[in-house]
Formats: C-alpha cells, sequence, structure tokens
C-alpha cells in the first residue's frame, strides 16, 4: 500500500478568492438595501405630503360654511355693495382671488388657525360685472338664477287642478367663494365654491 499526500495544495491557491468574492456580494447587498431603504422613505415622504394636502382641503369646508352663513344672514339690498371688512365684493372684477396677496389685500376673512394647524381665510363675489350697482342697472350682467313658482290657479273637479296659473318669477344672482386653506409643511389649498 502506498501512501499518497494530500491534496490540500489545490485548496491552499483558493484562499483569498473566496473571501474577495464575498466582500464583493455584501458591498452589492448594502448598496441594494439602502437603494430599498429611500424608495420606502420617499414612499412615505409623498403619502404624508398627500395627508397634509387633504387636511388643508378638509379644513376649507370652515370657511365655506361661514360665508354661507353671512350671506343666507344679508337681506334687501346689502349685497349691492361691497362690505370689504365681510371679505364680500359686489362683482367679479374687483380682483382675481387666485392671483392676488392674501396678505397684504384688505377685504380678507380670516378665520385664524383650527387644531390642525390649518389657517383659513375667505372673500365673497357677487357673479355680476358691475360693482356697487343693483341687477336691473344699465350695462349689468350677472350670472342669475331664474326660478318660476306657480301661484292661483283655475277651478278644479275631484281634487285636480286645471286652468291657468300665474307664475311668479324670482330672479337672483350667484356668489363665488374662495377659500385659501394654509396648512402645515407649505400645503396651501384653494376651494371654491358657488352660491345661489
Amino acid at each position: 500500500m502506498t501512501y499518497s499526500a494530500p491534496r490540500f495544495a489545490a485548496y491552499r491557491r483558493q484562499d483569498g478568492v473566496v473571501l474577495f468574492i464575498a466582500l464583493i456580494v455584501l458591498v452589492a447587498m448594502s448598496f441594494a438595501g439602502l437603494a430599498i431603504m429611500r424608495s420606502v422613505g420617499s414612499g412615505v415622504l409623498v403619502a404624508s405630503n398627500l395627508a397634509f394636502k387633504q387636511t388643508t382641503t378638509a379644513g376649507a369646508e370652515r370657511g365655506i360654511e361661514d360665508a354661507k352663513v353671512w350671506l343666507l344672514n344679508q337681506s334687501g339690498t346689502v349685497l349691492e355693495k361691497d362690505i370689504p371688512d365681510k371679505g364680500y365684493y359686489s362683482s367679479w372684477g374687483a380682483f382675481d382671488p387666485m392671483k392676488f396677496d392674501w396678505n397684504t389685500v384688505p377685504g380678507v376673512v380670516s378665520l385664524g388657525a383650527d387644531s390642525a394647524g390649518t389657517t383659513i381665510r375667505y372673500v365673497i363675489h357677487r357673479l355680476c360685472l358691475l360693482e356697487d350697482k343693483p341687477l336691473n342697472a344699465t350695462g349689468q350682467q350677472c350670472v342669475l338664477k331664474s326660478v318660476a313658482t306657480a301661484t292661483g290657479g283655475g277651478g278644479s273637479a275631484g281634487g285636480v287642478q286645471y286652468g291657468s296659473f300665474n307664475l311668479k318669477t324670482t330672479i337672483s344672482p350667484y356668489y363665488r367663494v374662495t377659500v385659501r386653506s394654509d396648512g402645515p409643511k407649505n400645503a396651501v389649498s384653494y376651494v371654491q365654491v358657488i352660491f345661489d
């Protein structure tokens, strides 16, 4: 029986190669992990920005309701004239609410900040061309709502009315409420609603 030397010589030549390949794989996996962490971080950032935007848009509802209550409490010819301290303008041409500086223009109603840190401001425009003029003024052009209601009537037979009706027409202008809502992280939303 002859004894041969072990075959360790072939293995000794590969000692550093496995370590070198393992280090390359480790570096590649580290870069992949960093890329995944950055993409997850970006997704969280986008989701939080969307949440802030939705919060500011939802906060604008408070301004819409405040303006609606104010409009409903006005009567007669009060709304034919500008009322800047209440944020009301009798024409749409007073200024463009999307372009002016909300911080410096007089006649913007500010409701302050709510519990979410959202500041609400609004203006109201009567949708008429000429300011400080009634609806029937010469040259006045308005976006109007016309409602005809039937009054009176002819005779009746068996509970069914027939004959002619008198129509009473009520004409009223439309009003545009523009609300600017400033929220956390510089989120800004504009909401416009038209009332009659």
